[in-house]
């Protein structure tokens, strides 16, 4: 069939390549001017920064050696731990954060639940942003925060949600927690073969949930699996912030959109809510 455009325009198939060659040159023009760069979808490997550890009495702070690339400023991860636990057992995880230009504050203590420990190094982190001669000094991107902890920390970066300052949350196999005071998306982590916090209890947190959420189960997982390097936790952690704080598009699709993990074998189950795909 013989196109029917008016005379003198394209025809339709060369418009459309011509939109789509549009699209792709916006796109790669904005990820051109993303401070942070791509990883694609390599998310569970290093990132591209070297990483400096500084700690204080209460914090431990894991951040970009060659802070603001370009004047950016960083966004920030608030970290609970454990019970029993303090940032050393998690120390390879918190620095493959940094090492995607992420600050890490740390609660240097094993009793985070109640989210003020974590909220702590943020004003800590607001102070040394604006102190004359602080190495954070103008770096640090305040208007970009998340929660993220494990186990009774992962309870305590549910309670920390809370705080206007936030926008965003991560809770690992958490412990206790009240999903009432979120108000950012919220990802929660459950192991399949955890027998201290159970699957059920943590999906009950998600679907009680008002605020735009994703459930993973991660398989074979079982409490102690995110401690040290975050093993199977690690990528979709890393993925998840990338997205929330970064705008990493690659990161967006792994779970919703083209939802990488919506068929994926490294959960064995996976879930968003309405809110969630709306974004």
């Amino acid at each position: 069939m013989m196109s029917t455009n008016a005379p003198g325009a394209l025809p339709t198939r060369w418009r459309r390549l011509l939109t789509l060659a549009a699209v792709a040159a916006v796109l790669v023009g904005a990820a051109a001017c993303s401070p942070f760069p791509s990883v694609g979808r390599n998310f569970g490997d290093p990132g591209p920064y070297a990483v400096t550890v500084q700690q204080d009495t209460a914090h431990t702070y894991y951040s970009p050696t060659d802070l603001a690339p370009g004047g950016a400023r960083h966004p920030v991860i608030l970290w609970g731990n454990g019970t029993f636990l303090n940032p050393s057992h998690y120390d390879a995880l918190l620095r493959h954060f940094a090492s995607h230009g992420f600050i890490v504050a740390a609660a240097n203590t094993s009793n985070a639940g109640s989210g003020q420990e974590m909220l702590t190094g943020l004003d800590n982190l607001t102070t040394f942003d604006s102190q004359a001669g602080n190495r954070f000094e103008g770096k640090v991107d305040l208007t970009r925060v998340a929660t993220m902890g494990h186990s009774q920390g992962g309870g305590g970066a549910i309670e920390a949600a809370a705080d206007p300052r936030v926008d965003t949350t991560v809770a690992i196999e958490p412990f206790l927690g009240t999903v009432s005071g979120l108000h950012g998306p919220t990802f929660f982590m459950a192991g399949e073969n955890d027998t201290t916090i159970l699957p059920s209890t943590v999906y009950s947190k998600y679907t009680s949930a008002t605020v735009p959420a994703a459930y993973g189960e991660l398989a074979g997982a079982d409490h102690l699996q995110p401690i040290v390097n975050g093993n199977g936790f690690r990528a979709p952690a890393t993925a998840w912030v990338r997205w929330q704080l970064m705008g990493d598009g690659v990161a967006r699709e792994q779970f919703i959109g083209a939802c990488a993990y919506c068929s994926s074998s490294v959960w064995s189950a996976y879930e968003t809510n309405a809110q969630l795909r709306a974004l």
